[in-house]
């Protein structure tokens, strides 16, 4: 006769997979509500910036759809990065995200070039210089043929 009833290691499993699911759960509330008083403070600022009263159903609305769409912009980059056989995003990911909108994607292509500028080139130069230490070492070790 067959025991289908489950063993302890079994539970054991289900209690840990359930308590890191709502240890999640937790930490995504925490997110939401620190990211919704963040744009609620944001929207007040602008609003009295311009003159302007705007209600606070209003403004946990703006909030909220602001809070899906930072959501659903990191499940298309990570997508993104995972289409180009990378496990992090990089800004030509944020920049691929926002081709649909011509006037984001140029202000973000210039952001990336504004910060690709104050850059210093250190590793490429390391590369280069890596390389050519190569080559020199390469030429030492040679003997000219007489």
């Amino acid at each position: 006769m067959l025991n289908n009833s489950p063993t302890m290691e079994d539970l054991d499993g289900g209690m840990a997979s359930e308590v890191e699911r709502e240890e999640e759960e937790s930490v995504t509330h925490l997110l939401r509500d620190r990211f919704r008083l963040c744009t609620i403070s944001i929207a007040e600022a602008e609003a009295k910036q311009c003159g302007m009263e705007v209600s606070q159903p209003i403004i946990t609305c703006i909030s909220d759809l602001a809070f899906k769409f930072a959501e659903q912009l990191s499940k298309d980059l990570e997508l993104f990065a995972q289409h180009a056989g990378r496990k992090s995003v990089n800004m030509e990911d944020v920049i691929l995200s926002a081709h649909r909108n011509d006037h984001l994607t140029t202000l973000l292509r210039s952001f990336c070039n504004d910060l690709k500028a104050r850059e210093p080139n250190l590793e490429r130069k390391r590369k280069k210089n890596s390389r050519k230490e190569g080559r020199v070492a390469q030429g030492l070790l040679r003997t000219p043929d007489t």
